[in-house]
């Protein structure tokens, strides 16, 4: 075999493996970065959480008995497309589902007319907005009840107080369903400098490279999302 033919012969099996593997990524799992506080303390900014793409997939036939499908239920950590720019993706916790009338009253979740008891969500602002309050923050601690219709599910964050979700623009189409949160793969923090115009990215990944060591938190290596 000439050189040629070898260099060509390559150049084809990294081609192939690397069409598999974007395969493998968009079919089964996504890797997503999580950006903001919005979910503390169940996700931390800079976590890199392994989404299951094939968890809420068609039940039926051969597929059904083979792969571990589930129904989404109240209380999964997933991520979706975000309904006002689906070119984003958020992650949150689903706590309503069709046909489902969901609530907030001074603060505590309501479901069904009963307070849900969450031992994930947190309330750092002692504050809480009442009938008084603009609409606009107002639906922060107080809201409906709305009903969930078919075919979408309410989602909102754990760190209640500083998110933004179902309770600011509605319920999620479930077509915009991307998969569910299983495991924190890496997390990293974030460093003193930040980074804007130009080349911000590689900066950035420059700088979080060289300091791959003081920066990870070790602890939360393949912590699993409860």
């Amino acid at each position: 075999m000439t050189r040629v033919a070898r260099v060509v012969e390559t150049a084809e099996a990294v081609l192939v493996a690397a069409a598999l593997a974007l395969a493998f990524k968009g079919f089964v799992f996504q890797i997503y970065h999580v950006p903001s506080a919005s979910m503390e303390d169940t996700v931390l900014a800079g976590d890199y959480v392994l989404v299951n793409k094939f968890a809420y997939g068609e039940h039926k036939g051969a597929w059904g008995r083979l792969l571990p499908y589930r129904d989404l239920t109240r209380g999964d950590v997933v991520v979706f497309r975000y309904p006002p720019d689906p070119d984003r993706d958020f992650v949150k916790r689903v706590v309503g589902l069709p046909g489902d009338k969901v609530a907030v009253e001074a603060k505590s979740l309501v479901v069904g007319g009963h307070v849900v008891i969450e031992p994930w969500a947190v309330h750092r602002d002692a504050r809480t907005f009442g009938a008084d309050a603009p609409a606009a923050v107002r639906v922060r601690d107080r809201l409906g009840p709305i009903e969930i219709e078919e075919g979408r599910f309410f989602a909102l964050g754990d760190n209640r107080d500083e998110s933004q979700d179902s309770r600011f623009w509605g319920s999620v189409p479930l077509a915009h369903l991307e998969g569910r949160a299983v495991v924190v793969l890496w997390s990293v923090r974030e460093g003193p400098r930040s980074f804007s115009g130009r080349g911000a990215a590689l900066r950035r990944t420059i700088d979080t490279a060289l300091n791959f060591l003081t920066r990870t938190r070790w602890e939360r290596s393949f912590h699993v999302i409860r």
